[in-house]
Parts: structure tokens; C-alpha cells; sequence
């Protein structure tokens, strides 16, 4: 059994949560959260993940073409993003597997399957802090 957790982020869902114009350029707000969740694969999400971490960020629509950089491989959702984070955590085994969204149809369908659920806040909140710090 991998005991390293999976991180599961719903990129269209996070990157709509907050108002800084993502929608003209939603591939560049997609690249942007890739870039800032990059350090999560070795800092973790303290306290409650802490690392190492394996970060997946589930992608769809006009940000598909949006790639991996180190630390955070990038899944482009064939069908919908929901079903590709559904498949990702059905097929995780019995390791950890938490999941970003806050799409309510999606956190049921995820925690029906044993996933735990955090709410886009719980990473761009992060963001913040991280940034302010530095």
C-alpha cells in the first residue's frame, strides 16, 4: 500500500473561487495554481497533510493544455473534471486521498468513496500566508 497521500485539486473549481479575472485567461490562472501548489509535493499542507505528497491537478476545458512542472502531475480530464477526480480517487486503493472543491455533487461523490474534502480556502489561504512571509 503507497502511503503517500494524493492531493486531488479541481482546477477549474479552485481557480473560479476567487474573483481576479481568471476568466480571461483561463489557461495562465490554471498555470498560475500549478506553479503555487508546486511546493505542496515537499512541504506538504501543514498540519493537517503533512509530506511528502503527491499532488494531482485535474484540468479540463479551455486550461487541457495546461502541463506538468515538477512536483504536480497534471491530469487533463477527457470527460468531465468531476469524473476524472472520481476515477483518480476510485483508483487511489485505500491510501490517503483528499480532494479541493467545493462543488457539492462532486464532495459527495468523493467522500462516498472515502475521500476527504477540503474547500478551495483551505490551499488560497496558504497562498497568502506563503506570500506574505516571504
Amino acid at each position: 500500500m503507497d502511503a503517500t497521500p494524493l492531493l486531488i485539486v479541481d482546477a477549474a473549481n479552485v481557480v473560479g473561487s476567487r474573483p481576479d479575472g481568471w476568466w480571461r485567461d483561463r489557461a495562465g490562472a490554471t498555470a498560475r495554481l500549478r506553479d503555487a501548489l508546486a511546493p505542496l509535493a515537499d512541504s506538504g499542507v501543514p498540519p493537517e497533510l503533512p509530506p511528502p505528497v503527491e499532488v494531482v491537478l485535474v484540468v479540463e476545458g479551455a486550461a487541457r493544455g495546461v502541463g506538468p512542472v515538477p512536483g504536480i502531475r497534471v491530469v487533463a480530464a477527457e470527460r468531465s473534471g468531476d469524473d476524472a477526480i472520481v476515477d483518480l480517487v476510485a483508483g487511489a486503493g485505500h491510501r490517503r486521498r483528499l480532494v479541493v472543491t467545493a462543488d457539492r455533487e462532486l464532495r459527495e461523490r468523493v467522500t462516498r468513496r472515502g475521500a476527504e474534502v477540503y474547500g478551495p480556502r483551505w490551499l488560497t489561504g496558504r497562498e497568502a500566508q506563503r506570500r506574505e512571509s516571504h
